[in-house]
């Protein structure tokens, strides 16, 4: 059976809920509406949804504190579309720091969500199996280096703290999330950019030189990320996922 992409719809305007579903279902998806946290949770029990569309500003847990605990739960991986009505950028911001996927600001028209969703849905099929559904503990040890996720801080083994970009993080973060997995710049991009990945986009190679250099791995020769000649980059170090004890992390 040919699978219909499932979307969850959390808004608690109902005109906007409807007006979103019913748009989306006469394209084709599979449509369930929530108006709150509490209803989205029971559905996200009942059902596997393939994208969520979730507005910011509700009543009780709002969009923010919505997407954070998604990104904790099983669902984690599941794209992210984030409404709001405020035009400024700390929503924006916000919503993307907390792992959400893309952001478009009321009022917006429908056939711009249609393209959207349509854009992150085509994207994540381009990701090999299971690569969205990497764990990392708190803590990860990598050659001469641990990262603090919690904290998303950098140290070296004398306990120095490096100082990253929320960029740079976000890319180091996906390389040990997918140790040894030979990824292209559109799936780096895509997992650690999300709506502004741009498939035409070369600016990850600059991004991978500045981490490179925090990182002291010397491009000529890297130990940690190296270039895979027409397919794009590999993290080749062992990586070490078991939780590393404060006293141990320079802090």
């Amino acid at each position: 059976m040919e699978h219909i992409d499932h979307i969850l719809v959390v808004d608690d305007d109902r005109d906007i809920r409807e007006l979103i579903s019913d748009y989306l279902r006469k394209n084709g998806f599979r449509v369930t509406a929530a108006a709150d946290g509490r209803q989205m949770r029971g559905h996200l029990e009942a059902n596997a949804f393939d994208l969520i569309v979730l507005d910011i500003m509700m009543p009780g847990d709002d969009g923010l504190e919505l997407c954070r605990e998604l990104r904790s739960m099983k669902e984690r991986a599941m794209p992210i579309i984030m409404l709001t009505s405020r035009s400024d950028d700390a929503d924006r911001i916000l919503g993307l720091e907390m792992g959400a996927d893309d952001y478009l600001t009321k009022p917006f028209s429908a056939r711009e969500l249609l393209a959207r969703i349509n854009a992150i849905l085509r994207r994540a099929r381009m990701m090999p199996p299971n690569l969205n559904e990497a764990w990392l503990p708190d803590v990860v040890a990598f050659g001469k280096w641990m990262l603090d996720t919690a904290a998303r801080r950098l140290f070296d083994k004398g306990g120095m703290s490096v100082a990253l970009s929320g960029g740079e993080y976000r890319l180091l973060k996906v390389f040990l999330d997918h140790a040894h997995r030979v990824l292209s710049r559109d799936q780096l991009l895509y997992l650690s950019q999300g709506k502004d990945a741009d498939v035409f986009d070369r600016s990850i190679d600059l991004l991978v030189s500045r981490l490179r250099q925090r990182l002291n791995d010397d491009a000529r020769d890297p130990v940690y990320i190296k270039t895979v000649r027409s397919e794009g980059y590999v993290f080749s170090a062992h990586v070490n996922q078991s939780r590393v004890p404060a006293t141990q992390r320079g802090v």
